[in-house]
């Protein structure tokens, strides 16, 4: 029987305690490792820089002294001086202008080859400064690609995967520090996050249990027909207690369920989830004379259909429970803008203060009214809204209407 293999171990842990402000003398930190790499090749970079300008100094005063003159006499006639390099003194006579020339000529030839060191000496930095800037790219990448490690695992942790571990190796340097530090706090983060779902989970078993059994009790209870009208009313009231007790568990699991990132994605329209959420509410506002309009477009996102719909479902309720008495409306359009899907709740309704705008996402709070004794909701539609925007990476907000009620924006990428 073949053995499983051994799951692969992680890097070995620093050697010394990161908790020290310095660490060990002779530690490999990047400090060191970049003041010996960059030190080095400025080294290397002047050695050759040096190099090429003496090449090219020789080179220029070979060519600067290179004067050529020759001197020749006819038995009986006079000394003539002819000179391949400087032909001006070849008809001269006279020795002083002869002496002249030369200097000039001399002079000239100087003065060519320092113009011919100064371009060749500009050419050899040229081609330096391209090689020294392309190799500390190369290097800085090096370098620094511990960095981009712990960066993209990141990206793929945040909300989608506690999971995952950098696992950086190498030497006990900050970066590697850095590394195991994250490591650890996304251990803590994912036993954190288990935790939490763990007790979501019982939760939502031990509240939904007595709820259900006690809904059942109430309702056979009630089915009674030989039972006396106060015991029917009081039946009645204690379901709905038991009612709004439901609806406060079920509101609590779904914002601590919501609170985290969607995992799985699949292509939801928010015209059909906001045709929904219009289809479940018309009759509710029907009944409070709230006329409910809009057009939707389409206006496809990736996310999870039931809490978006949840999302639309809540806004339209609170839209349709907090209007006006007569010729209330509410409108309800999607579409996309700048490239994000937008689904717009607008409704009238009593005036709200601006200053109030920020109250009204928070669990439990209304405007103007207490914690409990309403029959409009638990108190947290707005909230539950809140978070499972953020869990798909959107955005709601919240703008008072002019002559009353507000305008409810959610934005979520395409």
């Amino acid at each position: 029987m073949a053995t499983a293999p051994a799951p692969p171990t992680a890097p070995p842990k620093p050697t010394w305690d990161p908790r020290e402000p310095g660490g060990p003398l002779l530690r490999p930190t990047i400090r060191i490792r970049l003041t010996l790499l960059y030190g080095g090749m400025f080294l290397i970079a002047g050695i050759l820089l040096l190099s090429i300008i003496y090449l090219l100094a020789a080179q220029a005063l070979h060519d600067g002294i290179r004067q050529s003159v020759e001197v020749g006499a006819a038995p009986g006639a006079n000394v003539t001086i002819t000179s391949p390099t400087c032909p001006r003194i070849n008809d001269l006579v006279d020795n002083s202008e002869r002496n002249a020339a030369l200097k000039l000529c001399i002079a000239e030839q100087r003065q060519r080859a320092l113009d011919e060191l100064l371009t060749r000496s500009l050419f050899a930095l040229l081609g330096l400064s391209v090689i020294a800037f392309a190799f500390g790219y190369a290097m800085a990448g090096r370098v620094l690609s511990p960095l981009g490690k712990i960066t993209r695992t990141a990206r793929r942790v945040v909300g989608t995967d506690l999971s995952r571990r950098i696992e950086l190796d190498g030497p006990d340097d900050e970066l590697k520090e850095l590394a195991d530090t994250f490591d650890e706090m996304l251990e803590r983060l994912e036993r954190a996050f288990s935790a939490q779902q763990r007790f979501v989970a019982n939760a939502s078993h031990e509240l939904r249990t007595p709820l259900a059994i006690n809904r059942t009790l109430l309702e056979v209870h009630l089915s009674d027909p030989g039972a006396p009208a106060e015991l029917r009313q009081l039946g009645k009231t204690l379901l709905a207690t038991n009612e709004r007790s439901e609806q406060l568990v079920e509101g609590l699991l779904l914002l601590a369920r919501s609170e985290n990132q969607i995992v799985e994605r699949k292509p939801v329209d928010l015209a059909e989830v906001a045709g929904r959420a219009v289809d479940q509410t018309r009759a509710e506002a029907e009944a409070g004379g709230v006329e409910i309009r809009g057009a939707r477009a389409p206006a496809v996102v990736q996310g999870n259909g039931v809490l978006l719909e949840r999302i639309a479902l809540n806004l339209v309720q609170n839209a349709v429970r907090y209007n006006i008495a007569d010729g209330g409306w509410v409108e309800v359009t999607t579409g996309v803008e700048h490239g994000l899907a937008v689904l717009v709740v607008a409704n009238t309704g009593p005036v709200v203060p601006g200053y109030e705008i920020d109250n009204l996402f928070e669990p439990f709070r209304r405007l103007r009214q207490e914690r409990t004794g309403s029959d409009r909701g638990v108190g947290l539609g707005l909230s539950i809204a809140r978070s499972v925007a953020r869990a798909h990476g959107g955005r709601i907000i919240a703008e008072p209407r002019e002559g009353g009620g507000l305008v409810m924006r959610v934005t979520l990428a395409l």
